[in-house]
């Protein structure tokens, strides 16, 4: 389709990199904008930015990969602005790539599933990856558990922060893969009440786990750092990654590079992840 507009044109993705990270002990990873074919009746291509190892891993284990995504609205900073740096660290300490990828139709279930499956295949053929750790915030919850539903090998695990129960049926065939559930207490956009439905649909048999962090909005600003230290802790788990981690690795990914909460709105709204109705109250 010649006349398609992308949700965000590619030029003004971003930030690379968290506002914190030349002052900490962590280096930025190789960051770089890219665009991924989609076939589908759109035939379009999608915006994402991409995080790159600069090493490869020492692991017997299946070359894996993690990709992020956000709201109804799109973007690429995620809850309290997290995205860059948790991308940052999955790469350089974990020496696997990562991809926050922005919707090419926010908030259309079935457009979004086709983004994320497309972004499984531009990391298959550009690293060899073939397990994937997949993260959504708010209404990105829906596209996550669906393409677990649909990609039960390449899927390995499912994160959400603050998700919806619309459109996430899929969470009733991801056991027994991991699932961790993220919210805020005081989140009125989204109930915490969702995550509580998604954690008993999940059901019993298999590996799930649900923090609900006290005080806190739909963004999760207030606990911020924990919620990334979740996040990574548990992309180590899905895909086998702890040994050989030592004390450096694991303070290095608990060192906050964002900063106070002002500064993680302002990292949503650099990241274009407030718009198309998200917001944080």
């Amino acid at each position: 389709m010649t006349d398609y507009q992308p949700n965000h044109p590619l030029e003004t993705l971003g930030p690379f990199h968290p506002p914190k990270v030349d002052r900490q002990a962590i280096k930025p990873s190789i960051a770089r904008r890219i665009t991924i074919k989609v076939t589908d009746p759109l035939n379009h291509e999608a915006s994402a930015i991409l995080h790159e190892p600069r090493s490869t891993p020492e692991t017997n284990r299946p070359p894996s990969a993690v990709v992020l995504v956000s709201g109804a609205g799109g973007g690429v900073s995620g809850p309290a602005g997290i995205y860059p740096s948790l991308a940052d660290k999955i790469a350089l300490l974990l020496s696997i790539p990562c991809i926050r990828l922005d919707y090419r139709e926010p908030a259309r279930t079935p457009y979004c599933v086709a983004d994320m499956q497309a972004s499984f295949d531009y990391l298959r053929d550009t690293f060899g990856s073939t397990r994937f750790v997949i993260v959504g915030w708010s209404f990105g919850g829906s596209p996550c558990f669906t393409v677990a539903a649909r990609e039960p090998t390449r899927v390995a695990g499912v994160a959400t922060v603050a998700s919806q129960t619309a459109r996430t049926e899929g969470v009733f065939a991801l056991s027994p893969r991991p699932l961790l559930l993220l919210h805020g207490e005081e989140d009125h956009v989204l109930a915490p009440s969702c995550s509580k439905t998604l954690f008993n649909q999940y059901g019993g048999a298999g590996d799930r786990e649900m923090k609900l962090f006290p005080g806190d909005d739909h963004g999760l600003t207030r606990h911020a750092p924990q919620v990334e230290r979740k996040l990574f802790g548990f992309v180590i788990k899905c895909l086998g990654l702890s040994e050989g981690l030592g004390y450096d690795v694991l303070w290095q990914a608990g060192q906050d590079l964002v900063g106070e909460r002002e500064g993680r709105v302002q990292e949503m709204e650099m990241g274009r992840d407030l718009e198309g109705g998200e917001r944080l109250f």
